[in-house]
């Protein structure tokens, strides 16, 4: 019989999540890859259809796809978040001509707030004031 192996407790996994997800556009990220499946669903014909009208039906498989990508990397390699971000924002607005409406809005909408979030997120910041206040332990 195999011996029990010691899982680190809970706490400590959240722990490591968090400082995880504090080390890359964690937000931006998940909404991009979001956008992506959102547009990738919403899409209804059958890849013989696709195939027979050519690559404009093609592109409305290509430009999600490349959009999941995207917010996937925003997740695992944030070095290069600004690149991502760029190329996440340029694919959100070809999806709004190549697929439904760039989902029918919503994964428009989440595409651009997703990639505006990247762009903007900065490694390395300094520990905001609100959670200095918190994590000090007060004296009565």
């Amino acid at each position: 019989m195999a011996e029990p192996t010691e899982s680190t407790p809970a706490p400590e996994r959240r722990r490591g999540f968090k400082r995880w997800r504090g080390a890359r556009p964690f937000w931006g990220g998940l909404l991009v890859t979001l956008a992506g499946t959102e547009i990738l669903f919403t899409e209804k014909a059958a890849l013989p259809v696709i195939l027979h009208i050519g690559m404009q039906g093609l592109a409305g498989y290509i430009v999600p796809g490349m959009m999941v990508l995207c917010g996937l990397l925003l997740l695992f390699h944030p070095s290069q978040r600004l690149f991502y971000s760029i190329l996440a924002v340029l694919l959100t607005l070809v999806s709004w001509v190549t697929s439904n409406l760039g989902g029918f809005l919503i994964g428009l909408l989440l595409g651009l707030i997703g990639s505006s979030l990247s762009f903007g997120w900065l490694p390395d910041q300094p520990t905001r004031r609100r959670l200095l206040r918190r994590s000090r332990p007060t004296t009565p």
